[in-house]
């Protein structure tokens, strides 16, 4: 809660957020909640040429009284496939440990976040498979990985939006249908449209006869 935090904290960490709202870094949002200022929600768009590409991926930083003499705690909301990163999305680097500097900021830290996703360090791995893989064959680590960020990553289509495509070829279909068969019927039974010439012919000669009879009487 923000009453955790003193005076002092609170005013940097109020700064730091403003400034990160005005001026984010590439590929990299961050949301306020101002009822809970020290939970720091941001996402991290998966940078190119990595198996993370593409993908949106959801970080929580959570700060507790003592900010900024220790680092915040950082975790991945969204699942992720990564040597330095838990099963349970906590974040294994150093920044956010042994060589945390009061003078680092949210900046920090969300910047070092996304070059793990760059320069990920098997050395100091949270998920094994990910760093043996990375480590001995890195085609099936990318792959693996990539599969990730497409199933938990990245942006789906509303269901209504598939839906309607799904409908409007049947649709046109339907009135194609519709058409061809009127079509069909009509050449079957020789029937002309009352706007052939053969109706036009008709209606003139009944006029015609009405004039003549007129003229008799």
């Amino acid at each position: 809660m923000v009453r955790r935090l003193s005076a002092a904290a609170l005013r940097r960490l109020v700064g730091e957020l403003g400034k990160l709202q005005e001026s984010p870094p590439e590929g990299i949002s961050v949301t306020i909640n101002e009822d809970q200022i020290t939970e720091i929600n941001a996402i991290i768009q998966g940078p190119e040429d990595t198996p993370y590409e593409r993908g949106q991926f959801h970080v929580r930083l959570t700060i507790d009284e003592s900010f900024p003499n220790t680092p915040p705690k950082g975790i991945f909301v969204t699942k992720i496939f990564h040597p330095n990163v838990s099963e349970q999305g906590e974040i294994c680097v150093n920044t956010l440990k042994k060589d945390w500097q009061k003078h680092y900021g949210i900046e920090h830290v969300l910047i070092t976040v996304k070059c793990l996703l760059i320069y990920p360090n098997p050395e100091s791995a949270l998920n094994e498979q990910a760093g043996k893989l990375l480590l001995e064959r890195y085609d099936d680590y990318a792959r693996h990985a990539r599969l990730m960020t497409e199933v938990h990553a990245m942006k789906k289509r509303p269901l209504e939006d598939a839906e309607s495509e799904n409908r409007e070829p049947k649709s046109a279909n339907v009135s194609k249908a519709s058409t061809a068969s009127e079509t069909a019927a009509a050449s079957k039974s020789g029937s002309t449209t009352p706007s052939s010439p053969t109706s036009k012919r008709s209606t003139v000669s009944a006029k015609d006869k009405r004039k003549k009879n007129l003229r008799r009487l």
